[in-house]
């Protein structure tokens, strides 16, 4: 089983910065960023492959940047000019495999991001 650490999150006045960090366990095949506001339902926010492709939610496109460090098993979300309506919890994925080679998910306990105006 891999789990994952976060870090990073905190509260920060709109237009400033935070970068989000997570350490999985073992091995991963995608990372990914998703978060949460209460009574919402929890959207994808940046995802990243181990080839480097990189996706992300419209809303957050020139101002956040995922990338991940294979030798530490972590990823990171480098979050720029944000904003109050980026305020939610940010939880980590990742897809790794098991010893039968099926697609497994992980999820992190979730960070706190406040951004106030």
């Amino acid at each position: 089983q891999v789990q994952l650490v976060e870090s990073g999150g905190g509260l920060v006045q709109a237009g400033g910065s935070l970068r989000l960090s997570c350490t999985a366990s073992g091995r991963t095949f995608s990372l990914a960023w998703y978060r949460q506001v209460p009574g919402k339902q929890r959207e994808l926010v940046a995802r990243i492959l181990r080839s480097g492709f990189t996706r992300y939610a419209d809303s957050v496109k020139g101002r956040f940047s995922i990338s991940r460090d294979d030798a530490k098993n972590t990823v990171y979300l480098q979050m720029n000019s944000l904003k109050p309506e980026d305020t939610a919890v940010y939880y980590c994925n990742c897809e790794w495999k098991d010893p039968y080679e099926q697609l497994i998910n992980s999820w992190g306990q979730g960070t706190q991001v406040t951004v106030t105006s």
